[in-house]
């Protein structure tokens, strides 16, 4: 009887179990949030740069890694120490090299990656680096920028390789609408943006103003093919944006 009570009471507590998990596991919502690179119209359309020379791009090939999002409270400040102190974070695993300048001049930007079971919430702060590719066509550079320019009708085809491996840490995207919004079962993207302006200058913009006063231009990449070398320090060019937000860089 004693055996028989024992058994009886085991195999309650086990259907007791299985209801209370199927009652209160997995509760948390969820939904996909996705991870776009925009080089914009400066890359897929071209430009001039701050000392004259009309560019284009055949190919912009940038290689990502530790593409990270969070959510932070209060919102992350890029002008801090940059350490962002999130309250839930995802990511992609891998590392992604992708062509700013693929498709035509009216093209979307590119994407990178997603996660599909993505915590709802609002994503306010993303962080990513920019390394070394070790195979493909940007293989030993994390920038490789391949294109033509042209000035009073000398015409130099380029390609500007950069070794430098930064990371990124930026909050909230910045333009004309929220970005990182992610609801249950819906769709969220954030966007890691790249003004190439910064580093050629542009010639729509005043040259006093601190874009123009901070980029290099075309110049020395026109003279590095007699030679000349190129310094480039892409900690002060501020490559890496969330749409017009800005981001911490720290570059080895």
């Amino acid at each position: 009887m004693v055996k028989a009570s024992l058994i009886l009471g085991i195999a309650i507590l086990v259907v007791v179990g299985t209801v209370l998990i199927g009652c209160g596991g997995g509760g948390t919502e969820t939904g996909t949030l996705q991870f776009y690179a925009n080089g914009e119209d400066f890359v897929r359309q071209g430009f001039v740069s701050k000392d004259g020379w009309s560019i284009s791009f055949d190919h912009v090939y940038i290689t990502l890694a530790d593409v990270t999002a969070y959510q932070t409270d209060p919102p992350y400040d890029p002008h801090s120490d940059g350490v962002i102190q999130p309250e839930v974070e995802i990511g992609l695993d891998d590392v992604y090299t992708v062509d700013l300048a693929e498709g035509g001049e009216d093209a979307p930007p590119i994407l990178v990656g997603e996660v599909q079971d993505a915590e709802v919430g609002h994503y306010n702060a993303i962080y990513w680096e920019m390394v070394r590719a070790s195979s493909g066509p940007a293989a030993g550079h994390s920038i490789v920028i391949i294109g033509t320019a042209e000035k009073g009708g000398q015409v130099v085809d380029f390609t500007i390789s950069i070794d430098e491996e930064c990371g990124y840490s930026c909050g909230e995207y910045v333009g004309d609408e929220r970005k990182g919004i992610l609801q249950e079962d819906g769709v969220a993207d954030l966007e890691m943006t790249f003004h190439f302006d910064h580093i050629f200058g542009d010639a729509d913009t005043p040259l006093d103003d601190d874009l123009n006063l901070g980029a290099i231009g075309f110049e020395p990449f026109a003279d590095a093919a007699e030679g000349e070398p190129v310094d480039i320090n892409m900690t002060e060019l501020h490559l890496g944006h969330v749409g017009e937000g800005h981001c911490y860089c720290l570059c080895e």
